[in-house]
């Protein structure tokens, strides 16, 4: 049997091919249903039976455990997720990903599969080249189901058949002899496989294919299915690489999920192998390597998810102890505390809202604290800390006022009173505001940031009237969260508020008459005045926002 460089590349080829037919089939169904997709991992993950059955739904649609948990750790970076609430999404997705396997051992190897494929693109292709929305998406998705099969058919023709010829593979039958080590060796060959296509599918598709055609043997096979489900969470720990701390905690939950599973089924692997052998014969009468590795890969996960479900909590102390928060760090609240998924009545929410406003206002309240910091600090590391910790809070407040006033859109359409009502357009005003905050203390930290590439400096006394500047809108920040905080909003007047925003004004004044007395100075440098110019009055702009939130708390809309 001559195998040369044109089978290597032939082979190869074809796993390229079945690779990106399922790319195209992956993102094909999240485009056109991507949104429903959100929804239902948002909305169905409120306990974790809820969430393995949505990590199972996902995953059985996309076709992608991948997708799914990079998905669920971009939610939990976001904070839409809990670490706790992620980890049945993940268990799930383990589940789901095991149809892959059915797919391709219940069709796969018994009908001429590309023959099918041909028509489907007759139907992918016109729907894929019509403009008519999320319908193109459809047939993107056709036409990477007809590229995926016809990929595996490729394959499944490439692979030189060893069933007649099983001298070849003599010496990987005798070092499977070696028993647990033998395991954990195969169990490692898988792992490296998965990592390097970076899709579970498609190693087990290749492995499901190797089986069939003779080259491993079912004990083997079996191991490298193993080691694939520990090279999946790969894929989750590179999409946490740019996460937040609690992202990298769902995805190292993830890896210690699937390690954990892999290791106490090495030790079993001789003793329930036999168990799913004889299954799938008295269910399909069949004695096909094929269908046993798919029931066996169903089997562990499955297996998996009952034994380690009453142990979340226990993983989740795992993660976190393994990823620790960096100074700096530290895990912020970053996501609604008061708000639920599902709509309430109008008077019942107004509660829950004024606290979600409260929770929204402290916050923002904390940028402050960040702006001062960037202000006195010319630590490189320091400063490109602080300026991603500004960015990410900018991006907080987007998404908090965007999620807040799409519940209250939600309610419009309830009969209100008129004291609701008002409420509700409180509470947008607020938000609205706060955001507003957010976005100016980023332009603040774009103009430092600018400041020290162009080596501008502030003097002295330019720094010290920012800081004092800084004091003003601390004490104003306090009032209005006093404000925010208090039960009622009847009960709150906006003296104090407007007290603290006057010294504001007149201290900006102040900065700004000094500031214009001082242009033309030997030691007053242009550059770094316009941007201390520009820095006091953006404080200044700061506390009008703020005193905008009291007067909305008072109810002056």
């Amino acid at each position: 049997m001559q195998f040369g460089l044109l089978d290597v590349l032939q082979i190869l080829g074809s796993l390229c091919f079945f690779m990106y037919g399922m790319k195209l089939m992956s993102d094909g169904i999240q485009r056109a249903a991507g949104s429903q997709m959100r929804n239902i991992l948002r909305s169905m993950t409120k306990n974790r039976f809820l969430g393995i059955f949505t990590g199972i739904l996902i995953t059985s649609l996309v076709q992608s455990s991948s997708a799914t948990t990079v998905m669920t750790v971009s939610f939990v970076n976001a904070g839409l997720l809990t670490l706790f609430e992620s980890a049945g999404v993940l268990m799930g997705a383990n589940i789901g990903t095991t149809i892959t396997g059915w797919i391709v051992s219940l069709l796969g190897f018994k009908i001429k599969l590309s023959a099918y494929s041909i028509p489907l693109f007759a139907i992918a292709i016109p729907i894929l080249l019509s403009n008519r929305g999320r319908i193109k998406y459809w047939g993107e998705f056709l036409l990477g189901f007809a590229i995926l099969f016809m990929g595996l058919d490729f394959l499944k023709e490439s692979l030189p058949d060893l069933k007649n010829n099983t001298g070849a593979l003599n010496w990987l039958t005798d070092f499977s002899n070696y028993g647990f080590v033998s395991r954990v060796v195969f169990v490692l060959v898988g792992t490296v496989i998965t990592i390097v296509v970076q899709s579970s599918s498609a190693a087990m598709a290749i492995t499901l294919t190797m089986v069939a055609q003779g080259w491993l043997p079912l004990e083997i096979a079996a191991a490298m299915v193993l080691g694939e489900n520990i090279g999946t969470t790969i894929t989750a720990e590179l999409a946490a690489l740019v996460g937040n701390v609690s992202a990298k905690r769902a995805a190292r939950i993830h890896s210690l999920f699937n390690i954990f599973g892999v290791v106490w089924m090495v030790v079993l692997l001789p003793f329930v192998l036999p168990l799913v052998k004889d299954a799938v014969f008295f269910i399909f009468k069949s004695n096909d390597n094929a269908l046993r590795l798919a029931a066996f890969h169903t089997v562990f996960n499955v297996a998996n998810v009952i034994l380690l479900f009453g142990f979340v909590p226990y993983l989740a102390n795992v993660a976190v102890w393994s990823v620790r928060a960096k100074p700096g760090d530290e895990d912020d609240e970053v996501r609604l505390k008061f708000l639920g998924a599902s709509v309430r009545t109008a008077e019942l929410s107004t509660v829950e809202l004024q606290n979600e406003a409260a929770h929204f206002g402290g916050i923002i309240a904390r940028m402050s604290g960040f702006t001062r910091e960037l202000v006195n600090t010319t630590e490189s590391k320091t400063l490109k800390r602080l300026h991603k910790k500004i960015s990410k809070y900018e991006e907080i407040s987007d998404r908090m006022e965007v999620e807040i006033t799409e519940y209250i859109t939600n309610l419009a359409g309830q009969e209100l009173t008129q004291k609701t009502s008002m409420r509700l357009r409180s509470v947008i005003n607020i938000c609205n505001d706060l955001e507003r905050i957010a976005d100016i203390y980023f332009q603040i930290s774009k103009s430092i940031e600018l400041k020290n590439e162009e080596r501008a400096y502030f003097t002295p006394t330019q720094r010290e009237n920012i800081n004092k500047m800084c004091d003003k809108i601390d004490h104003a920040f306090e009032i209005m969260v006093e404000n925010l905080n208090t039960p009622s909003y009847d009960d709150v007047t906006k003296d104090a508020a407007l007290a603290a925003e006057k010294e504001i004004d007149l201290f900006r004044n102040e900065l700004r008459k000094q500031h214009l007395t001082g242009i033309g100075d030997p030691g007053y440098k242009v550059r770094s005045a316009m941007i201390y110019s520009n820095v006091f009055q953006s404080l200044e702009k700061v506390g009008d926002h703020i005193i905008n939130v009291s007067e909305s708390v008072v109810g002056e809309i």
